[in-house]
């Protein structure tokens, strides 16, 4: 039995686990959950799961579901302060990072700190302040595991071979909602086009880093970090059809992918499970129905935010952290109404050129970046309006 702390449970990782969770009573146990504000949801999940701790975003929301819950309800926290609750309560084995945004660093050091193992869907915790997260995962020796399912396949595809003799890694992206879109047509994108993703289902957020390949690029400072590779042999190609999930290129020329359906469940049951694979009620893969899997490099002139990561990557320390803030602020102004989608990636452009980037000795150092970026983001709309 392996006691799971999940931090954003609400959100559609989150939402997956609890599944697994559900289908395997007997391996995992709910001991602490985090949501934002989808108080509904999270009500139904402490009902079913029963955990001893649960944190919200505001005060009042805790107050609001503490009411719902009765005195037989688990103890309710918010904030940061709730997040660390959730993840350091010394029951708890692994956390489950899944929480939107640089919000998931300061909880997730904290359980490493504490010596919980983690499986980590949240890519910006990594891309805020990757050196110190992985120093501090060596230090604790506890071991951290990728969600996201371009790392997962990167991870079972290094299985059982010798590091040393990798070449590259290949990143593969689906090309979002705009792959076969000219860069004229995009000046007339909405927050509805571009939420529409064609094979994956993910939140508002994520499926605007998807369009924008934003994502992918947080996925590539994501991988320096969790295998150790300058951004050299960080490759990205563009694969529609989501099937395979990313590759291993090693020296000799072999190259090893690992491949599945498009559904988060599979990668998130190898972190939950590994070494061991679990039975999913997932339908197979079919290869003969798909008959054809494409591969083209992605468009930098369409998708310049994927050249903006590898800048920020180039320029190491604070940079990556900055980028990662300034994109959070830039995504929450197209979603609401306030700068048009082609905006996103001059706003992130402003903002990098527009900072000095510092050493991260310290994860305080990736905090104030952070909120240097968003304040920065923030002046730039506001210089455009």
């Amino acid at each position: 039995m392996k006691n799971l702390a999940i931090l954003g449970s609400t959100g559609s990782i989150g939402v997956s686990t609890l599944d697994i969770v559900a289908a395997h009573p007997e391996r995992y146990r709910v001991i602490a959950l985090s949501a934002g504000n989808n108080l509904d949801r999270l009500e139904e999940q402490i009902r079913r799961f029963k955990p001893l701790v649960v944190s919200v975003l505001l005060p009042g929301a805790a107050d609001l579901l503490r009411a719902r819950l009765g005195s037989d309800g688990p103890e309710v926290y918010s904030g940061t302060e709730g997040l660390i609750a959730c993840a350091t309560h010394s029951l708890v084995e692994m956390v489950v990072s899944a929480i939107v945004g640089a919000a998931g660093l300061v909880p997730t050091m904290a359980a490493i700190e504490n010596g919980k193992d983690i499986a980590l869907a949240n890519k910006e915790t990594l891309v805020t302040a990757g050196s110190l997260v992985m120093e501090a995962v060596a230090r604790c020796g506890v071991k951290l595991y990728p969600v996201d399912s371009e790392h997962s396949a990167i991870f079972q595809s290094l299985e059982g071979h010798n590091k040393n003799e990798v070449r590259r890694l290949i990143l593969t992206a689906s090309g979002g909602p705009f792959r076969t879109r000219s860069l004229q047509d995009l000046e007339q994108v909405t927050p509805a086009d571009a939420l529409a993703h064609p094979n994956w289902q993910m939140g508002r957020k994520i499926s605007i880093d998807s369009a924008t390949m934003m994502n992918k690029g947080l996925e590539v400072i994501e991988a320096r970090w969790l295998f150790d590779l300058p951004s050299e042999r960080l490759a990205v190609h563009i694969h529609p059809q989501s099937i395979v999930h990313s590759m291993v290129e090693y020296i000799d020329g072999a190259v090893i992918a690992q491949l599945g359906i498009p559904d988060m469940r599979t990668p998130i049951a190898y972190a939950l499970s590994y070494p061991e694979r679990l039975p999913l009620d997932l339908p197979p893969l079919d290869l003969c129905a798909l008959k054809t899997l494409t591969f083209e490099e992605p468009d930098l002139d369409k998708f310049p935010c994927l050249a903006l990561a590898y800048r920020a990557l180039q320029l190491e320390g604070s940079a990556p952290a900055v980028l990662n803030a300034a994109n959070e602020i830039a995504v929450e102004a197209f979603l609401a109404g306030r700068i048009r989608y082609l905006d996103i990636a001059e706003v992130l452009r402003k903002v990098l050129d527009r900072h000095t980037p510092r050493e991260l000795d310290h994860i305080d150092v990736a905090l104030r970046a952070d909120l240097w970026g968003r304040d920065e983001a923030r002046r730039v709309i506001g210089e455009a309006d």
